[in-house]
């Protein structure tokens, strides 16, 4: 049984301030790395651990890596829900710390 995707407000609005083609890639990585065992490690996906995000969020938060962005999220087990939190660029010399 696949996830239930849900993409909050502060992610709508990075997610909206990005180019078009950006858009468009991060939903296609998301509908297809987190449909399914998003709680996983993965060589993109990585759970973040002792780190504490500016937003609303609910333990354990993950990493989606997509290029250059970072797609932040976390499970709900029980409704078999994702919860897109924030969508960042990361540059090159910055730490995951410096972008959430």
């Amino acid at each position: 049984m696949r996830y239930e995707i849900v993409v909050h407000e502060l992610a709508i609005d990075e997610l909206e301030s990005l180019r078009a083609y950006d858009q468009r890639r991060i939903l296609a990585e998301i509908r297809e790395q987190l449909g399914d065992q998003p709680g996983m490690p993965t060589q993109r996906r990585k759970c973040l651990i002792d780190l504490t995000p500016s937003f609303e969020h609910a333990l354990p938060v993950w990493e989606l890596r997509v290029g250059v962005f970072r797609v932040f999220y976390d499970v709900a087990e029980d409704s078999r829900q994702v919860h897109i939190r924030a969508i960042r660029r990361k540059e090159p010399r910055q730490q995951t710390e410096d972008i959430v």
